[in-house]
């Protein structure tokens, strides 16, 4: 299945990108994780939420959708 991500914030920064495709046949986000770790190895020292399809889901989640963005802390006022 082809999952687009989108980096956000300091996310963006250390991958260079807003978002990408990629190919994955994996079924769970955390195994997604996995191989974003692996490309950039600095994502593991940051924390962040992950979305799928505009709603925040913890790692254990099944890839049922097509979009996930990786979302840096926020703050507000």
């Amino acid at each position: 299945m082809h999952i687009k991500i989108k980096y956000f914030g300091q996310i963006a920064e250390i991958t260079q990108l807003e978002e990408e495709t990629l190919e994955f046949s994996k079924s769970l986000i955390s195994e997604l994780l996995e191989v974003l770790y692996s490309k950039y190895n600095s994502l593991k020292n940051i924390d962040f939420k992950i979305a799928q399809n505009q709603e925040l889901v913890s790692i254990e989640t099944e890839l049922t959708g097509n979009e996930i963005a990786l979302l840096p802390p926020f703050s507000g006022g």
